[in-house]
């Protein structure tokens, strides 16, 4: 028989890992070329992986609710039962389970303490370990000393604790339990007052108390990756908000006069968003230090102009589908791009590489009534523009005739920027550019 083994896909270039939702075959079905195997998830999209090959599943290394790191071998295909076995290929070992934590019989402790002293020692190794941001931010976000972190197994390569290792170590934590069981399923003892065992450590943490009458309401797991995606952001770039405002009285009156022709004659509606973004596009070309990202301390100027905007989905989370080649379409083609992903996204339609790629982010706080916002960069860009809502408002403008007073639709804008790269005068400098641009708006415009 010929075995094929089925890998977790790279979903993009700052993705490493994926949570496995649902698998759609078991061992011993069949499967065709490009059949849905399974269901995974990242910190961008959902996503189903197809079959690369014809046949029996043999093996299914992960379960349900696993994250895996890109790479792994998650199952096995057996492509032709007939064949002779001396054609099986050479099979990669199946990857250890994660650790687990839960809690222990005490009868097991005892004769569980030496095994698990050895599995954490194999599993640090012999030199500093390495712990990735989002590890560290986790860590000090739930109180874990560097102390209790190094301590702590990890099922990553070379022992490195992974967002998974500590997420269940968080969990275990919570329930007053933090014994380690390794992958051998080896339960390490309780430390005692009269009896301590060496090379253990445990914490017992009281529960919280919640007075009052409250609801306790376990975040999804959409939720839990925004907001360490969100902390992420805030750990890794000092964060500068810089604000204008903008005069879109002429831009209103030329999408209210057109928009009805412009609907019946490409089949789309006109929202203000491509309208922005066409601005920002014009912007990004005259200043192309905000189209960049940083890596360590090289500067990575990306010559492709990719447009996220964010997206708000009907359960409440947030996406951020990606407009590429931004720079490339005209109005029409940014209104068709706009909608097609926005509809996507509300419906769950959303392919992985329609969330990848990104080099600026903007989003529309105006379009749930605020009226500006600080918003955080979407990593690893190095800044993000929001708008607020369009209201009118007295201001005083300048006539043939002198100053006069009158009824403009106004709207603030406001731009986070990486302070280690982007300084407050080019922050601003670009800022003031994309409200100039908007207040300068064509009201004879051709589209």
């Amino acid at each position: 028989m010929a075995i094929v083994e089925l890998v977790m896909p790279k979903m993009g270039e700052s993705i490493m890992e994926a949570t496995i939702l649902r698998w759609h075959k078991k061992p011993g079905d069949h499967v065709k070329v490009d059949e849905t195997v399974l269901e995974i998830a990242t910190d961008k999209v959902d996503s189903e992986v197809p079959s690369i090959a014809e046949g029996e599943i043999t093996e299914i290394l992960f379960a349900e609710n696993d994250v895996v790191s890109v790479g792994t071998v998650i199952a096995r295909i057996n492509t032709n039962a007939d064949a002779p076995a001396e054609t099986i290929p050479a099979a990669l070992p199946a990857p250890a389970a994660a650790p687990k934590f839960e809690t222990a019989a005490p009868a097991a402790h005892s004769a569980a303490a030496a095994p698990v002293a050895q599995e954490a020692e194999k599993s640090t190794g012999t030199g500093p370990r390495f712990y990735s941001p989002l590890v560290l931010t986790i860590a000090q976000q739930e109180g874990i000393s560097f102390a209790e972190l190094e301590k702590l197994p990890g099922s990553g390569n070379d022992g490195r604790v992974t967002k998974k290792d500590i997420l269940a170590y968080v969990e275990a934590r919570r329930q007053g339990n933090v014994e380690v069981v390794t992958a051998a399923e080896v339960v390490a003892p309780a430390k005692s007052a009269a009896t301590p065992a060496k090379n253990q450590e445990v914490t017992t943490i009281a529960s919280p108390a919640y007075n009052g009458n409250v609801e306790i309401i376990e975040m999804d797991r959409m939720r839990k990756l925004i907001a360490n995606h969100m902390v992420h952001s805030k750990h890794t770039s000092p964060h500068v908000t810089s604000f204008s405002e903008a005069d879109v009285t002429n831009m209103v009156k030329w999408r209210d006069r057109i928009k009805k022709d412009f609907e019946k004659r490409e089949g789309e509606k006109l929202t203000f968003t491509p309208l922005f973004i066409e601005a920002v596009v014009k912007c990004l070309k005259k200043f192309p230090l905000i189209n960049c990202s940083l890596d360590g301390d090289k500067i990575i100027l990306k010559k492709d102009i990719n447009i996220g905007m964010a997206t708000a989905l009907p359960s409440g989370n947030l996406i951020v589908p990606v407009i590429r080649n931004a720079d490339m379409l005209n109005l029409v083609g940014l209104t068709k791009q706009v909608n097609h992903l926005a509809n996507a996204a509300r419906q769950n339609k959303l392919k992985p590489e329609d969330t990848q790629s990104g080099t600026f982010t903007l989003t529309n706080v105006g379009t749930f009534g605020s009226i500006m916002g600080t918003p955080i960069i979407n990593q690893p860009q190095v800044a993000i523009l929001a708008v607020g809502a369009i209201k009118k408002r007295p201001v005083v403008i300048e006539t043939s005739e002198g100053d006069a007073i009158a009824i403009r639709h106004m709207m603030y804008l406001s731009m986070s920027y990486d302070h280690r790269i982007v300084d407050g005068a080019l922050g601003s400098t670009f800022l003031s550019a994309v409200a100039q641009e908007l207040e300068h708006f064509d009201p004879q415009k051709e589209y």
